[in-house]
């Protein structure tokens, strides 16, 4: 098997992203759910560059955050629309050009910002990334983010040795199947999904924590908000959900974004809870717009809450004497945050 090397790494990069390039399929339908039929009229269905590795390489640039992403495309319209959409970004994208050809989604996705995404993975379980290809970007790279491609848990070796902390999102794991697991115990940073293990949710965390390394585990639930572990808690800490900047219609994408907040708040040195509400920040501006990674929060809209937390902070903590506090606020809407 060979592969075409594009071009070597260069750069030095707050986050290095291996993995999770492709393109999905939108269709628009009219409930979640579908009833059973041979045919359902929808709206125009589009395609838009999407995936895991895309998502969290787009949002962390959009940050400001220096970014590399290493992975495998096919020479086909589906790799050079990944190619297009990465163009001009910010993101240093240094892809190899794999035979089995570019991967791909079908996503279903309701008005009510619901999807169900249908997952052709293309890579082979034979498929690696040559070492000359990925080590010179990890010796660059302040931390490293790892998609759950087959293909990249044969990084760890090489990422532990550089002692280099590295994230992973197991999406809908459900704390039982195999492929995951290696992911979820190896990394200091574990991003999930509550709709895989439902309500056995809090002992699948605390799993990833007592036999991994993980140092938080965090698990998004929609509009549910979040909830955050680490060795510390008891039980997992509620993060309530942001309240969008405008109309939900579309969720792709809402997971990789809170992970790309999260780590934008984690880099700059932010306590956990800090590093939370920022992903909850921006997984709520992902909903706000059709297709997959096509509204990204910025850095001003995080700093902004950041200066809010802070302004809370000193306002509880005032001396007697200084200016009383203001009364709380209502309770918070919830939005989809990315599941």
């Amino acid at each position: 098997m060979t592969f075409q090397q594009v071009s070597e790494p260069s750069d030095v990069y707050d986050v290095l992203v291996v993995g999770g390039a492709g393109v999905d399929t939108i269709v628009p339908v009219g409930a979640l759910p579908l009833p059973s039929a041979d045919s359902h009229p929808v709206p125009p269905i589009h395609e838009w560059v999407g995936h895991t590795g895309t998502g969290v390489a787009l949002g962390c640039a959009a940050l400001g955050l220096a970014t590399g992403f290493v992975d495998f495309i096919g020479d086909d319209h589906p790799g050079s629309l990944v190619r297009e959409r990465l163009a001009g970004t910010g993101v240093d994208f240094r892809p190899l050009i794999s035979p089995h050809g570019t991967r791909r989604a079908v996503n279903l996705v309701a008005p009510d910002g619901r999807r169900m995404s249908f997952y052709d993975g293309r890579d082979p379980v034979d498929l690696r990334m040559p070492a000359e290809h990925y080590l010179p970007a990890l010796r660059r790279a302040r931390h490293v983010h790892l998609s759950i491609m087959h293909f990249t848990r044969f990084l760890y070796d090489d990422i532990e040795a550089l002692g280099l902390p590295v994230s992973t999102d197991l999406h809908d794991w459900d704390g039982l199947t195999d492929h995951h697991r290696e992911f979820a115990l190896r990394s200091d940073v574990v991003f999930l999904s509550t709709a895989g293990a439902g309500e056995r949710i809090g002992s699948v965390m605390r799993e990833i924590l007592h036999d991994g390394r993980a140092e938080v585990v965090i698990a998004t639930a929609g509009a549910g908000g979040a909830y955050l572990l680490t060795p510390d808690d008891r039980t997992p800490r509620l993060v309530p959900a942001a309240v969008p900047p405008g109309p939900v219609v579309d969720s792709n994408g809402a997971g990789d974004a809170f992970a790309c907040g999260f780590l934008y708040g984690r880099l700059a040195g932010r306590p956990l809870e800090d590093c939370a509400r920022l992903g909850a920040v921006a997984g709520a501006y992902a909903c706000t717009s059709p297709g997959t990674h096509t509204t990204l929060v910025g850095p001003d809209e995080l700093r902004a809450v950041l200066a809010d937390t802070a302004a809370a902070a000193a306002t509880v903590t005032a001396p007697p004497g200084d200016e009383p506090g203001l009364p709380e606020p209502p309770a918070a809407q919830v939005s989809r945050t990315g599941a």
